[in-house]
């Protein structure tokens, strides 16, 4: 009689220590299937989905419709998520029916199963020119090739240092995907190469900026630092998160770069991570539609 193969995990994190493995292990238990959130959303203090709105001039949409950009990230189906919240958002990306859906990662917490059926809920989100991935260091501590063939199966494109050309007549703008800049190996120099000028780029993290710095981009989107998740009035965070420039730029708008030119907004995320709860630091998609030059 065979015994079935136990599924070993293949962790791609350079930051995967015993010390992670085993608060995982603590986590996992502690938080078992799912009763903190399902307490929270018993009690009504899950917070409500906000829908964070943009507009970007580019030249190069100079004559061409306006492209609606729809971001999520930070889902973290697992045990700390109930799947209503996962549903909610989901359906709200439905609704907002984007031309272009872009995932800034972290979509599983302490096992690559929960990638079901969140990749399933995420191919049925219309977005006629494209389904756009990174990982997050969340991704990467469980077994990220099986959440990247999981987001392949579901027509969700993963980049890690890779680009991808929109179609026509968006042709001259490019998604470039950038690995987990705490977790992964960012390489932004093989990220940007043989892409043309108007690029938009896709990280889990704002620390990614250190990586591509002193390179042209038009827009840069990320998440990772969930707002603060737990703030004081005003969205100033109790805890702040790890990195620089997590700590420098927690959610919002920004411009950046040599001459404040460069566009960065960082989404506050999806779900929970640690404990179920929000406090000012709402939950969050952010809507960015892109348009050409209008003459006054």
């Amino acid at each position: 009689m065979h015994m079935p193969m136990k599924h070993i995990p293949r962790r791609r994190a350079v930051d995967y220590t015993r010390r992670r493995h085993f608060s995982e292990q603590v986590i996992a238990r502690i938080l078992g299937n799912g009763w903190m959130p399902a307490l929270a959303q018993r009690l009504g203090i899950d917070a409500p989905l906000r829908l964070d709105h943009y507009t970007l001039t580019l030249p190069v949409l100079q004559g061409l419709p306006p492209l609606r950009l729809a971001f999520a990230a930070d889902f973290h189906a697992g045990p700390s998520t109930h799947p209503r919240t996962l549903a909610r958002a989901c359906q709200a990306l439905r609704t907002l029916q984007p031309d272009v859906l872009l995932l800034g990662g972290d979509f599983v917490s302490l096992h690559e199963r929960y990638i079901e059926p969140l990749a399933t809920a995420l191919g049925h989100i219309p977005a006629p020119f494209g389904r756009y991935a990174v990982l997050g260091n969340h991704d990467l501590w469980a077994d990220d090739l099986v959440i990247e063939q999981r987001l392949a199966q579901a027509d969700v494109q993963v980049l890690v240092n890779q680009h991808w050309q929109l179609p026509a007549p968006y042709d001259r703008i490019w998604i470039c995907g950038l690995d987990d800049p705490g977790s992964g190996r960012p390489n932004a120099r093989g990220m940007f190469a043989g892409t043309g000028d108007t690029r938009i780029v896709l990280m889990h993290s704002p620390d990614g900026l250190a990586s591509i710095q002193g390179e042209c981009f038009a827009l840069a989107l990320c998440g990772h630092t969930h707002g603060g998740q737990i703030c004081l009035p005003g969205g100033h965070p109790i805890r702040r998160p790890h990195g620089r420039l997590s700590r420098k730029y927690i959610a919002g708008h920004f411009l950046v770069g040599a001459y404040a030119s460069q566009h960065l907004i960082v989404s506050r995320g999806v779900g929970y991570g640690g404990i179920p709860l929000r406090l000012f630091a709402p939950p969050d998609i952010v809507v960015c539609t892109l348009v050409g030059y209008t003459d006054n």
